[in-house]
């Protein structure tokens, strides 16, 4: 993994494909629209329905708020080996919470249907918290959280697989979170 000066994280070919993480564009719009279209386990576990390039591009909009005010780093994943610009789009980590204070941020991350079983989530994920821990944020982190709800079992099995260990269950708080979820933690 390297960094760039546009904050661009790469990941290496080791256990699948070459990855690079960037913050996410304006012309993703079309991208985010056909990974998020008719993938209903997506929308179940993030709760975003992004139906057409309009929501799409309030999302991103968002995401660049996020990196405006340094709370929310959030990275499309693409695949790295894709021809430029039309790089595949295979999901999303996010740092989040990060001004929140006292050395913790959260962590998130989601990935297209597409992608799935490909290991792209844990070496995304694994490289977002590289990041986070050597100063990319730039605030110091020593602490990284991750929750999911309960059922989601893959989410459970990046989690692990990444060293975030459990640390607790944490009741539903709808409609944000409807149902009760796992908290994984790891350590700088």
């Amino acid at each position: 993994m390297t960094r760039t000066e546009d904050t661009v994280l790469r990941v290496g070919a080791e256990g699948g494909e070459a990855l690079l993480l960037r913050p996410w564009r304006p012309q993703d719009a079309a991208g985010l629209v056909l990974v998020q279209r008719g993938d209903t386990a997506l929308r179940r576990w993030t709760g975003a329905a992004v139906d057409d390039e309009t929501a799409a591009a309030r999302w991103i909009a968002v995401q660049a708020r996020g990196w405006e005010t340094g709370d929310r780093l959030a990275f499309a994943v693409m695949a790295a080996d894709s021809p430029f610009p039309e790089r595949e789009l295979l999901g999303h980590v996010v740092l989040k919470e990060v001004l929140s204070g006292g050395g913790r941020a959260e962590v998130g991350y989601w990935t297209a249907a597409r992608a799935r079983g490909r290991g792209v989530a844990p070496r995304a994920l694994t490289a977002l918290t590289e990041w986070a821990f050597d100063g990319g944020a730039g605030r110091g982190l020593t602490r990284l959280e991750l929750l999911h709800q309960m059922d989601n079992t893959a989410s459970c099995r990046v989690a692990l697989k990444c060293g975030y260990e459990p640390a607790g269950v944490l009741p539903a708080a709808p409609p944000e979170f409807p149902r009760d979820g796992h908290l994984h933690v790891r350590h700088a």
